[in-house]
């Protein structure tokens, strides 16, 4: 189950902060994320409070106002061909949809199955 937090300066349109969800959602899907398994937030932050650096690291052109974090928080063992599949899957779609893929920035988070309680404070598969 990914939780995806989109983290952006203010003021993006619900249609900029749309194309980009549905951009990564799609992209986990591609990779066997099942469809229903959507779990999504989308913090817009003041330029005071959501500070990144222009050009570092390894970036090609700058960054501008519409600098996305994108953090996904899913279960270990994930591996690094997946996570590459999905990236290249994210920034075409993102591409498509009149983005910079430059101006996105892609944060994995893992953590074991005992560390999620999904509904009603149940562990699953404990």
């Amino acid at each position: 189950m990914p939780l995806v937090t989109l983290t952006v300066r203010k003021p993006k349109s619900p249609e900029f902060k749309g194309k980009v969800l549905d951009a990564v959602h799609a992209s986990l899907v591609s990779t066997g994320v099942p469809d229903t398994d959507k779990f999504q937030r989308v913090l817009e932050l003041d330029a005071a409070d959501f500070r990144f650096d222009a050009s570092y690291p390894d970036v090609a052109t700058a960054r501008t106002d519409d600098f996305v974090l994108i953090e996904i928080l899913w279960s270990v063992g994930r591996s690094v061909k997946v996570k590459k599949k999905l990236l290249a899957e994210l920034m075409d779609r993102l591409r498509m949809a009149g983005l910079d893929p430059e101006n996105v920035m892609v944060v994995f988070k893992e953590t074991s199955w005992e560390n999620w309680a999904f509904a009603g404070g149940r562990i699953l598969h404990t």
